[in-house]
C-alpha cells in the first residue's frame, strides 16, 4: 500500500495495493485489500515506491557467473591495465589463475596478448574467458600445457589469433577454446553449487525471481550445471524458479537426440526443469564470427554457421515434434534467417513459444517473420550503446547501413512480435533496470553518449513488459508468474522510486529495495 503497483497484466494497467496470503496474491487494489486487513496484517507501505512483478531473466547464466566472481572477477576492470594488476594480485589456491570478464573493448583490435599476461602470471597457466563469452585470454603456460604452436591448425568452429610470426597470440576464439578446456583443472561439486548460489544472491539482489539458464551443458572449460540445479533443488537450496535449455553439441548430429530426451526426463525438479534446447547459430561481430549474409568490411569473411542450415533444416523439426522448446542464439543477419527458415518447418500445432536470443543484426525483411512464425525475439538492451565494442569493433566492420539494422526492438514490438529480456549475465550485468534505462534511452545509464539507432528505443511500459509478462510466457510460467493478478504467486519487486515518474534519463537509477518469491523475502536491501 501507499505506492503504484504496476500489474504489467495485459491492459499494462495500474493499481495501488496487494495483499498476499500463502504465498499468492489474495487481493488487488485498495478496497480489496483494506477488506482483507486484519489486526495481525503487516503492512508494507511502499511510500511511492514502484511495485511490480518479480523481473524474469529469460537468458542468462548464473552459474558460471557465480564462478566467475568466486574467481579471478575482471568485470569492473577500467581498461587492460586494470585487468593485469588485478590478475596480478589474483593468488588462488590451484596452480591455474582462472576466470574472466575481460572487455574486448578494452584491448586492441579486441584481443588480448599473451606476453602482457605471461609478465604478471609468470608459469602459472591462466585461462580467462572474456566478457561476451565467446573467447579466453591464455598465456604461454596454458598454450604450451594445451599444445598449442603455430602449427596447430584453427578447429572447424574457431580461430586462434596469431601475430606477425604465426605463433599464437593469446586469444583463442569459439571453438578454438576447447584445445585448451581439456587440459583445465576439474572443479568440485562444491565449487558450482557455492557458485550457483552466489549466482542466485546476485540475481535476487537484482529483483529476479525467475531465470531461463540457456546453457545446460557443458561449455567453454565449465561442466554440466544439471546436477548442480537438481541438488541445490533436493537441498531445498534453490529460491529462484528455474527453466533451462539443454545444449546442443554442435559437434553432433541428430544422434544426440534420444540423450536429450532423457536429459529432459532427469531434469525434473520442485522449482527447476529443462524442456528447451538452445542451439548456438554463430559467434559474435566483435570477432568476425557472426554469421552475416554478406561479408564484414575489411576482407574478415562472412562469419561462422555453427549448424549447417541443411542440418538445421532437419533437426529442428524433429526436435519440435518431440515438444521441445528451441532456444537459439542468432546474432547475425544470416543466423537470424537460417533459424527462422529452420523454424517455418516446424509448424506442429504445438504451444512450443520458440525463442531466438540476441537478434544483434536482423535483415529488415526477417522483422515480421518472428510475428508470423510466432518467434520470441529475447533481447539484451544492455548491449544497444555506442560503447567500444560498438564504435571501434563492430559498426566499422558492419558498414552504415547494416549497422542500422541493429537491435530492432522497436520495429519487432511494432510487426507484432512477443519480446522477452534478459541479461545474459555474466556477459553483461544482471540489473533489470539498467538494461530497461538502455532499451528506452539507447545510451548506458550515467553517460550523455550519443544515442544508439535511437528510433529503436521501446517505451518504458513495454521494456518493463519484456522483463516481466514477456519472459515468463516465453518461459511457458505465465500461468503462475509474470504479472501481478489474483492467484498468481507473489514473486513481487519493490523499486526504491517510481521509474514511471522520473525523466527518462533517470531511470537507470532505480534500485530494488525489495525481492519476493512466493511471498517469502529472498533480497532485502540495507538502508
Amino acid at each position: 500500500m501507499g505506492g503504484p503497483v504496476a500489474t504489467m497484466d495485459a491492459a499494462r494497467s495500474f493499481t495501488d495495493a496487494v495483499t498476499v496470503r500463502g504465498g499468492r496474491i489474495a487481493a488487488v487494489g485498495d478496497a480489496a485489500v483494506r477488506a482483507r486487513l486484519t489486526p495481525s496484517t503487516e503492512v508494507i507501505d511502499l511510500g511511492g515506491r514502484l511495485l511490480l512483478p518479480g523481473f524474469h531473466d529469460a537468458h542468462v547464466h548464473p552459474v558460471y557467473g557465480g564462478i566467475e566472481r568466486l574467481r579471478c572477477d575482471l568485470t569492473e576492470c577500467l581498461d587492460a591495465a586494470d585487468c593485469l594488476r588485478l590478475i596480478a594480485e589474483f593468488r588462488p589456491d590451484a596452480g591455474w589463475v582462472l576466470g574472466g570478464g575481460w572487455d574486448t573493448g578494452q584491448f586492441p583490435h579486441g584481443t588480448a596478448d599473451r606476453a602482457a599476461l605471461d609478465a604478471v602470471t609468470g608459469d602459472r597457466p591462466a585461462y580467462l574467458l572474456n566478457r561476451d563469452h565467446h573467447g579466453a585470454w591464455v598465456n604461454s603456460a596454458a598454450l604450451r600445457l594445451a599444445g598449442i604452436d603455430r602449427d596447430t591448425p584453427d578447429p572447424p568452429d574457431g580461430r586462434i589469433e596469431r601475430d606477425a610470426a604465426g605463433e599464437p597470440a593469446g586469444t583463442l576464439h569459439e571453438g578454438a577454446t576447447r584445445l585448451v578446456e581439456q587440459v583445465l583443472p576439474p572443479a568440485g561439486a562444491q565449487e558450482y553449487l557455492a557458485g550457483l548460489l552466489e549466482g542466485q544472491r546476485y540475481l535476487h539482489s537484482c529483483g529476479v525471481t525467475s531465470w531461463h539458464d540457456a546453457i545446460i551443458g557443458p561449455y567453454l572449460g565449465y561442466d554440466d550445471p544439471l546436477e548442480t540445479y537438481l541438488s541445490a533443488d533436493r537441498q531445498s537450496l534453490l529460491t529462484g524458479k528455474v527453466r533451462g535449455a539443454l545444449w546442443w553439441d554442435r559437434a553432433r548430429g541428430r544422434e544426440q537426440i534420444e540423450e536429450l530426451r532423457q536429459r529432459r526426463r532427469r531434469a525434473r525438479g520442485r522449482r527447476f526443469r529443462a524442456d528447451a534446447v538452445k542451439i548456438m547459430q554463430d559467434g559474435v561481430c566483435e570477432s568476425f564470427t557472426a554469421a552475416l549474409q554478406l561479408p564484414y568490411l575489411g576482407n574478415h569473411g562472412r562469419g561462422m554457421s555453427f549448424v549447417d542450415p541443411d542440418v538445421l533444416s532437419a533437426v529442428v523439426p524433429e526436435l519440435a515434434s518431440d515438444g521441445f522448446q528451441l532456444h537459439f542464439h542468432a546474432i547475425g543477419d544470416q543466423a537470424v534467417r537460417d533459424v527462422l527458415d529452420a523454424l517455418a518447418a516446424a509448424t506442429t500445432g504445438r504451444d512450443l513459444r520458440h525463442q531466438i536470443a540476441h537478434v544483434q543484426v536482423v535483415h529488415p525483411s526477417d522483422v515480421p517473420r518472428f510475428h508470423e512464425l510466432g518467434v520470441t525475439a529475447t533481447i539484451q538492451p544492455r548491449w544497444a550503446v555506442n560503447d567500444a565494442a560498438m564504435t571501434e569493433l563492430t559498426v566499422p566492420h558492419l558498414g552504415h547501413r547494416r549497422a542500422g539494422w541493429q537491435y530492432p526492438f522497436r520495429s519487432l514490438r511494432a510487426a507484432g512480435a512477443v519480446l522477452a529480456a534478459g541479461s545474459d549475465w555474466p556477459v553483461s550485468d544482471a540489473d533489470p533496470m539498467r538494461a530497461v534505462h538502455v532499451a528506452v534511452n539507447r545510451r548506458e545509464p550515467g553517460t550523455d553518449d550519443a544515442p544508439f539507432v535511437p528510433e529503436q528505443a521501446l517505451d518504458l511500459v513495454d521494456a518493463l513488459a519484456a522483463y516481466t509478462a514477456g519472459s515468463a510466457w516465453v518461459n511457458h510460467v505465465d500461468g503462475d508468474t509474470g504479472t501481478v493478478e489474483v492467484g498468481k504467486a507473489a514473486d513481487l519487486v519493490v523499486l526504491d522510486r517510481d521509474p514511471f515518474s522520473l525523466p527518462p534519463e533517470e531511470i537507470g537509477q532505480c534500485r530494488v529495495d525489495l525481492t519476493m518469491v512466493d511471498g517469502v523475502v529472498v533480497h532485502e536491501r540495507k538502508a
